[in-house]
């Protein structure tokens, strides 16, 4: 009885963060390859730690963290204008949010997904150059004078 218990949890504790990955529409590799690990380790004995070393790789490989991009100093003057360079400012009552004090329309504009605010500081800084591209310094009326 105790086996099946420890079976059941490494099943639950693999398997959902995979099929939950290929339910929100992100790549479904990561959903087979859980599935696999689960095989494994009901099959072939393989320790709990293994199966979440692998399911972590599998999520790193499916959404890997964004690579650090060259921050013009203007921009950088602008973040730490608006947040003080800060990657989790919330500001304007909870309207702003991030190092560059992204509205979310504006973040979803430049491809951002989800909250400018908990987004990897390397992709606001990306999202942050694409927007001062395309629609130049006068997205930020105060910090960019």
């Amino acid at each position: 009885m105790r086996k099946l218990a420890l079976l059941t949890t490494l099943c639950l504790a693999v398997a959902a963060p995979a099929i939950a990955m290929a339910a929100d529409g992100s790549d479904t590799r990561g959903a087979s390859a859980g599935a696999t690990y689960v095989a494994d380790a009901i099959g072939g004995g393989l320790a709990v730690q293994e199966a979440q070393r692998k399911l972590r790789a599998a999520r790193a490989r499916a959404n890997p963290e964004p690579k650090p991009v060259a921050v013009p100093a203007h921009l950088q003057a602008i973040a730490q204008c608006e947040s003080g360079g800060d990657p989790t400012a919330i500001g304007g009552g909870g309207l702003y949010r991030g190092k560059y004090q992204f509205s979310v329309a504006t973040w979803q504009a430049v491809g951002g997904q989800g909250d400018p605010a908990a987004a990897p500081e390397a992709e606001q800084d990306r999202r942050a150059v694409i927007l001062y591209n395309t629609s130049g310094p006068g997205q930020w009326p105060v910090c960019s004078q």
